[in-house]
């Protein structure tokens, strides 16, 4: 028996080993998470899952970055990060043409006035196509995944911009040189028009067209299905969180947010840290977008995918619905 117990103990003592090295081995992914932070609520889960992911070391955030640039959009931001206890994230907002939309809710202005943040206005945040690159020349190569949830905006400034302080290679070699892949919130498969596409054709035209690296699609119709935010707000052991009053106010405004409002940006979010499986597979091919903001399908290629489900989306629903409740690390 006493033989037995011991190498019972010597066994243990092996497999705890192990899963400390392996704990210790993994890597977190970079981010760069840029975002229309409004007009619609869910920026603010797929924020919240990000800072989630970065707490138990699957995610390390970049940077966050806003593709439209109403007055506020960095405040907010920046009250996020400052929420999560990251108050030093580097935020950067458009500083050329950009959209201009904001919450008709009006969540943003409660925020400010409510929580704590350090940048007070965009002018305060910096340029964020220079911030993309800035960012970008630092990391090793292929390392940084970048999840647009807003218009394609920045990116496409991204791609067109040339050499400069930060790096001797244009915007487009940047990309394809630091880049791991795109996961996009945007469009509708296999066709239709999409909020994200339509706000700056040009500038999803111009992307999804030039884009070096891989792009993964996670469309509208994969966040229609899965509705969060009930479980958050009837959580009273969360108190004086900025997450939990942004669904708070918007879920009673809006009839067909009654059972959780559709969770399109935290799913790009989830893929991006971590993957598709099981919940989903691909369907390989490219995006077309027409000049009036329509998207349609050409199944050629390998450097373009889009989420079909594999997995009921009560699956990804019970997930999300669990990670937007996370709260800060001391």
């Amino acid at each position: 028996m006493c033989f037995i117990l011991k190498r019972n103990i010597f066994l243990f003592c092996l497999l705890f080993c192990a899963l400390s090295l392996s704990a210790q081995n993994k890597k977190p992914i970079p981010i760069i998470f840029d975002s229309d932070m409004g007009p619609d609520y869910d920026d603010v889960g797929a924020i919240t899952l990000l800072h989630a992911f970065a707490d138990n070391g699957d995610a390390k955030i970049l940077a966050t970055i806003s593709s439209t640039k109403y007055e506020g959009v960095a405040a907010v931001l920046n009250v996020f990060n400052t929420y999560f206890n990251k108050p030093n994230i580097p935020i950067g907002v458009p500083k050329g043409n950009a959209v201009m939309l904001r919450d008709f809710q009006h969540w943003t202005d409660t925020l400010i006035a409510k929580y704590p943040h350090k940048i007070k206005s965009n002018d305060e945040a910096e340029d964020a196509v220079e911030l993309y690159r800035k960012i970008l020349s630092a990391q090793p190569a292929h390392s940084v995944t970048i999840v647009t949830v807003g218009f394609l905006t920045n990116i496409s400034g991204l791609l067109k911009s040339p050499a400069d302080k930060y790096s001797s290679l244009n915007g487009t070699d940047l990309m394809k040189e630091k880049v791991k892949e795109l996961v996009c919130m945007a469009g509708r498969f296999p066709e239709g028009y999409e909020f994200n596409v339509d706000k700056d054709i040009p500038a999803s035209q111009y992307v999804y067209t030039n884009c070096p690296v891989n792009i993964i699609f996670s469309g509208f119709e994969i966040g229609m299905k899965v509705k969060v935010g009930l479980p958050l707000i009837n959580n009273k052991k969360i108190q004086n969180s900025p997450v939990k009053n942004v669904f708070q106010i918007c879920i009673p405004m809006a009839k067909e947010d009654s059972a959780g409002r559709m969770s399109w940006d935290e799913t790009a979010v989830m893929v991006a840290v971590k993957g598709f499986a099981p919940y989903y597979h691909l369907h390989y091919g490219q995006i077309k977008v027409a000049d009036d903001g329509k998207n349609t399908w050409v199944d050629e290629g390998k450097k373009q995918a889009y989420l079909i489900e594999s997995e009921s989306p009560e699956k990804v629903q019970s997930l999300i619905n669990q990670w937007i409740m996370h709260q800060p690390i001391k």
